[in-house]
């Protein structure tokens, strides 16, 4: 039996920030090996730590390959991103950057508890971090863990995606996440609260593109499941029933799913077996 992987704070207390992710894939394709040299912080002009979270990152969200003694290369993703949107510009970008965080439960395993189990309406820092060690101390196989890196992804999840107001011109140094402009969490004082993303900023591919790992075999799913699931776009988008179901139609127009809504079925069915990568090239090149 595998025993099952789980990580906390990989991240080095880095958040991912803007401008990151283009640079760590620019100097990949340049060096397989770029990562072996003090970490890579000298080709990417930050310190070691800073670099290491830049390696984390970009594997946490699927766009870096591992080869062992071969070094590192771009994923099929990676690959796709830098052709089609290599600086990150188009939110649709942004949101499979997201999913494949919250996702990668062995990598992020706090991101993947707090949008899959934390159901509280309103919460402090303090109660959020209390109830990720509560999971954490539940989870299959996980006999030991620290308090402390479970506490430091909790603030990292804040502060990656409340939104903060930009000030000055480099957002590096602001320490600028690309997430706040979703709003998938806010903050009022000391309260938090998860909230529903701005429908116009999230595209319904995206919904695509968590659907195919949600369906049956005969690939069909019922708007339950795809609403409250595991890992479905109802938790990792943090939607509404409505919203949802805004963005199944959506996908129906354009030909990717049908909906049964007779006698109370809500079932949805895919028409077509698709990948992550032919949804990604199919947005970016209809």
């Amino acid at each position: 039996m595998t025993k099952i992987k789980y990580r906390f704070k990989g991240h080095e207390s880095f958040i991912l920030r803007e401008g990151w992710l283009n640079k760590g894939m620019r100097e990949v394709r340049n060096d397989p090996f770029v990562f072996s040299q003090n970490y890579g912080a000298d080709v990417l002009g930050v310190g070691p730590n800073m670099a290491k979270a830049i390696r984390y990152w970009m594997r946490t969200c699927g766009l870096l390959e591992e080869r062992g003694k071969q070094g590192v290369f771009l994923s099929k993703l990676g690959e796709q991103i830098w052709e089609y949107d290599k600086y990150l510009e188009e939110t649709f970008s942004l949101w499979i950057i997201h999913c494949n965080i919250v996702k990668n439960r062995g990598q992020a395993t706090a991101w993947n508890l707090f949008f899959n189990e934390y159901d509280e309406m309103e919460f402090t820092k303090d109660e959020l971090v209390k109830e990720l060690i509560n999971k954490a101390g539940n989870l299959d196989g996980l006999e030991k863990f620290s308090e402390k890196s479970v506490e430091a992804d909790g603030e990292a999840l804040l502060r990656m995606y409340v939104r903060k107001p930009e000030r000055g011109s480099d957002p590096e140094e602001k320490n600028i996440s690309p997430f706040g402009i979703f709003e998938l969490v806010k903050q009022k004082g000391s309260l938090y609260w998860k909230s529903q993303p701005p429908l116009h900023l999230l595209p319904a591919e995206i919904v695509g593109y968590l659907l195919k790992d949600c369906t049956s075999k005969e690939g069909a799913v019922s708007i339950d499941d795809l609403l409250t699931g595991k890992d479905s776009p109802g938790r990792i988008l943090n939607l509404k029933r409505t919203g949802l179901v805004e963005k199944l139609e959506e996908l129906e127009q354009k030909n990717y799913i049908q909906m049964n809504r007779t006698a109370g079925l809500d079932m949805v069915y895919l028409n077509q077996s698709v990948t992550g990568e032919e949804i990604v090239k199919k947005y970016f090149r209809p």
